[in-house]
Formats: C-alpha cells, sequence, structure tokens
C-alpha cells in the first residue's frame, strides 16, 4: 500500500509530549499534484472517516515549486492542539483537495514525561563582564533530543538543497558547454564550407586565367602570322606592333592580378591554419573542464556519503529514545529502589553530562568541517562560472574575428568580380580586334584577287593587241614558251604588286602602274626571245 502513495512521511517517531510542538516531515512524489487546500491531520488508528480527526494543519510546500517534481516539505503542530497523554495510537494522514488520502504514516502516542529521569541539566557561561557565571538549566531529556534531532534535520536539509543547487548548476553548466560546443562545430562547419568555395573560387580563376592564357597564345600565334603576312604591308606593320605591346602590357597586368591572387590565397590558408590550432586549445579546455565536473561529482558524492552518516547518527539517536521508552517501564516498577538511589544517578547524570559534552564538540568539528566543504564548494562555482564568463568573452572574439573574415571575404569576392569583369571586357577588346583583323585579312584577299584577274585581263589584252596590230617588229603569234614566261613574270608580278604600293593608291594609279608593269613584262618577254 505504501508503494501507491504519492507522498511519503519520514522520521516519525513513536512517541511525542503534548507540551512540546510536533514536526511532521513528509515527501511530494513526481506523481502526486499538489493544491494548496490540501491538509496533514492528527487521527486515531482505526477511523472509519477522514473527518475524525483531532486536530489538522494545511500542506505547504517551499518557494519555487513546481508541479511534477520531487520536494520535501515540513508541517508543524503547535503544543496547544495536541492530544493529551494517553495510551492511544496516532497517526499522519495526507488529504488532498478531493478528499482523498494520499498517505498515512506509522502510529505514534503521546505521554508525558517522568520527572526525575528525562531531566538534563545544561550550564551556559556568560562573558567576563558579568562576572563569569554559571547559569544552571533544566531541561527534558525528550526535548534535548528533540532540539537536537530538529538541528540535525535542518542542517541535512540545507546540505540537501545545497546539493540540489549544486546538481541544478553542474546541469546548466553541462548544456551551456553542450551548446557551445554545438555552436562551434556549426561555426566550424560553415567556416569549411565558405573556404572550400573559396577554393573553389580560386580553382575556377585559375581555369579562367588559363583559358586566357591560351587564347593569348592563340592570339600571337594569329598576330605572328598576321605579321608574317603583313610584314609587306609597312602602314600596318607600325599599328600591328603597337597592338601587340599593348596586349603585352595587359598580360603582365594579368599576371601582377594572378600574384596578389596567390598572395591572398596564402593568406587565407595561414588564418585557416591558425583558427585550427585555436580550435585545438579549445578542446583540450574543454577536456580540463570536464576532469573538474568529475571532480564536482565525486565532491557531491562524498557530501552524499556524509549526509547518511548523519541520517545514521539521527537513527542511532531514535534507537536511543527507543531505549529510554523501556527504561522508563524498567523505572516505573523501580522508584522506591530509584529514590534509595539518588547518589548513584546523579553520578550517572555526570558521566552522561559529559557524554553529552564530547558529542557537542563532535557537532562542532562536523559543523566546522561542513562549512569548510560548503566554502570550498563555492570556491568551486566560483571559479567555474569565471571559467564560462572567460569562454563567453572568448566565443565573442571568436564571432568578432569570424564577421571581420567574413567582411574580408566580401571584399575579396568583390574584387574577384571586377578582376573578372575586366578580364571579359579585355577578352571581348580582344576578340573584336582579332575580328577587325580578320575582316581587314578578307578585304586584302580580295583586293590580291581583284589584281590577280586584272592582271590576267591585261595580259589577255595585250596578247590580243599586237595579232591585231599590222606592225612587222611585233611577232604575230605567242609561242608557248613566251606564254609560261609570261606567265612566271605575271606571277612574280603579282607579288611585287603585293609589296608595291599599288596595294594602298587609288584604283586610277593601280591601273596606270599596271599597264607599265605589263609593259615592262611584254618588253623583257620580247628580249628574252631575241
Amino acid at each position: 500500500m505504501d508503494k501507491q502513495f504519492t507522498v511519503v512521511f519520514r522520521n516519525v517517531g513513536q512517541v511525542y509530549f503534548p507540551q512540546t510542538r510536533v514536526e511532521c516531515h513528509y515527501s511530494l512524489t513526481s506523481d502526486h499534484q499538489w493544491s494548496s487546500s490540501d491538509w496533514i491531520g492528527i487521527s486515531e488508528v482505526g477511523c472509519s472517516s477522514v473527518k475524525q480527526y483531532y486536530t489538522y494543519t494545511w500542506a505547504l510546500v517551499p518557494e519555487g515549486y513546481t508541479e511534477g517534481a520531487g520536494v520535501n516539505c515540513c508541517a508543524l503542530f503547535q503544543a496547544s492542539y495536541l492530544p493529551r497523554p494517553s495510551a492511544l495510537e496516532y497517526q499522519f494522514i495526507y488529504v488532498n483537495k478531493m478528499g482523498k488520502v494520499c498517505a498515512r504514516s506509522r502510529h505514534f502516542t503521546f505521554r508525558a514525561p517522568k520527572p526525575l529521569e528525562e531531566l538534563e541539566t545544561l550550564k551556559e557561561e556568560r562573558d567576563e563582564e558579568d562576572g563569569e557565571e554559571e547559569l544552571m538549566l533544566v531541561i527534558t531529556k525528550a526535548q534535548l533530543l528533540q532540539c537536537r534531532l530538529e538541528e540535525c534535520l535542518k542542517k541535512q536539509a540545507d546540505i540537501q538543497q545545497a546539493l540540489d543547487l549544486a546538481k541544478e548548476e553542474t546541469e546548466k553548466e553541462k548544456e551551456s558547454s553542450r551548446k557551445a560546443k554545438v555552436e562551434w562545430e556549426l561555426e566550424r562547419e560553415a567556416m569549411k564550407e565558405e573556404i572550400s568555395e573559396l577554393r573553389d573560387n580560386v580553382r575556377l580563376n585559375c581555369e579562367i586565367l588559363k583559358k586566357v592564357e591560351g587564347k593569348h597564345k592563340n592570339v600571337k600565334y594569329s598576330q605572328e602570322y598576321l605579321t608574317f603576312e603583313l610584314s609587306k604591308l609597312r602602314a600596318e606593320n607600325d599599328e600591328s606592333q603597337q597592338r601587340i605591346k599593348d596586349l603585352e602590357d595587359d598580360i603582365k597586368v594579368l599576371n601582377g592580378r594572378e600574384k596578389e591572387e596567390n598572395g591572398d590565397m596564402e593568406r587565407l590558408k595561414d588564418r585557416v591554419k591558425k583558427t585550427s590550432s585555436q580550435m585545438k586549445h579549445d578542446e583540450e579546455k574543454r577536456k580540463c573542464l570536464q576532469v573538474e565536473y568529475e571532480a564536482a561529482v565525486v565532491e557531491v558524492r562524498g557530501l552524499q556519503e556524509r549526509l547518511d552518516a548523519s541520517e545514521h547518527v539521527a537513527e542511532s539517536l531514535r534507537r536511543e529514545l527507543r531505549e529510554l521508552g523501556t527504561r522508563q517501564g524498567h523505572t516505573h516498577t523501580e522508584l522506591h529502589q530509584a529514590r534509595l538511589q539518588v547518589a548513584q544517578l546523579t553520578l550517572l547524570l555526570s558521566e552522561e553530562n559529559l557524554v553529552l559534552r564530547e558529542e557537542r564538540a563532535n557537532w562542532t568539528l562536523e559543523r566546522e568541517a561542513y562549512k569548510h566543504a560548503a566554502e570550498t564548494d563555492a570556491k568551486k562555482f566560483q571559479e567555474l562560472s569565471c571559467e564560462v564568463q572567460r569562454k563567453e568573452e572568448w566565443l565573442q572574439e571568436e564571432r568578432l574575428e569570424r564577421e571581420k573574415l567574413e567582411v574580408e571575404l566580401g571584399r575579396e569576392r568583390d574584387c574577384n568580380r571586377v578582376l573578372q569583369s575586366d578580364a571579359k571586357r579585355e577578352l571581348q577588346e580582344l576578340m573584336a580586334s582579332l575580328r577587325k583583323a580578320q575582316k581587314e585579312r578578307e578585304e586584302q584577299q580580295a583586293d590580291k584577287q581583284d589584281l590577280v584577274i586584272y592582271i590576267r585581263q591585261l595580259e589577255q589584252r595585250l596578247e590580243v593587241g599586237p595579232e591585231t596590230e599590222s606592225d612587222g617588229e611585233i611577232p604575230t603569234c605567242i609561242s608557248p614558251d613566251s606564254s609560261s614566261e609570261d606567265e612566271e613574270n605575271a606571277s612574280s608580278a603579282s607579288p611585287r604588286s603585293i609589296c608595291s604600293p599599288l596595294f594602298l593608291s587609288t584604283p586610277l594609279e593601280r591601273s596606270d602602274r599596271v599597264e607599265i608593269l605589263a609593259a615592262e613584262t611584254r618588253i623583257q618577254s620580247k628580249d628574252d626571245t631575241q
């Protein structure tokens, strides 16, 4: 049945005194739904209804309680509302707002303390200003033990709260470290992606530069071929040389830009190496923090062991109370003998006072040890918080550096875009110049063909003219040898005409000069025949 209860009563004694207040300690489990209408009552054992209670108090929870969380609580019953001493057995009951019993405690009774056996004498020393006087206080042993139990329970609750706070802080720090690790991994992946993009861009730029160099080589070969063909044209030779010089200057500029881009790539590689070394250093710091967390967990375990020891001490005190109850039964039958043995009892009381003083000394030592442990824990938590602040500052610095790198990368991308646009523009200009050169070449070839056709027509006219003339000096027929020689002379004259200024003169001047050349060739052929 106790396993089905959602509330558990703790540290319930067997005997309570009506002259002192009673503390009821209980724990709310995660399955319990607490309400402000919940109450705790003291009722007789075997009562048939919840309403048959002797007294009750409201079930309170500490501040900051959240529904669904387990918590330890305490309720107080004042002495004026407690039952009178009797042999009846009572128990604590926890009732929720619906009137349902959520828990029942074990049985206990209310008894009056014995006058002689349970009295204790306490000495309180005053200061030196009061004359160092000692005051003797007479208190029941049950009250004294109950006060000690209350102190032990308070200390236990304080230590439990400190442990809970320590666990919460450790969990928060673990979550913050995990979040920082996840953010760092995301940033590292983003940086890797950006670096890969930059590498791809650099590769594309290198390929574009190689293509430009290949095209430039083709342009060089075509320019050489054109210069070889157009070397005979004096007027266009200077223009072609000037173009070649301009192209060489452009190539130098492109080579300089390529060197600058290579330098920028080396700088980016150095930055990536620095960021990787910083990441390794951060991983080492994280490992150190994990080691410190493990040490803190070990210290928390030590505190838990100390709590267990304090619980054992509380159990021993309860056993002493039980033994005192048994002694009460024995001493009730032996009252007459006890009166005769007052002297022996006084000696026993003095011995017990000594034992109590020793226990006080031990309790003070344990308290100092707990205080020292709490101070060390506080120092360690402060150090951890300082380290967390340092990590946050370092993360902010890393973010600033990342932003700077992003700005620099944006600038470099803009520069690359500008360079690409310049290269494209230069390529377009080179293509336009090549097209112009090809058009001029085609025009020159057309002019050459026109010249060759015109020369052949003139030769045909010159060959037809001597046949029709009546002059005997000129032969009426032309031999095959002479025609072949004429053709050779015409073929030799055709390149000469290309080299001569006929190509650059007007059409009328060209016709006159062609006639003169034809006449000269004819005279030379006549001389050869003679």
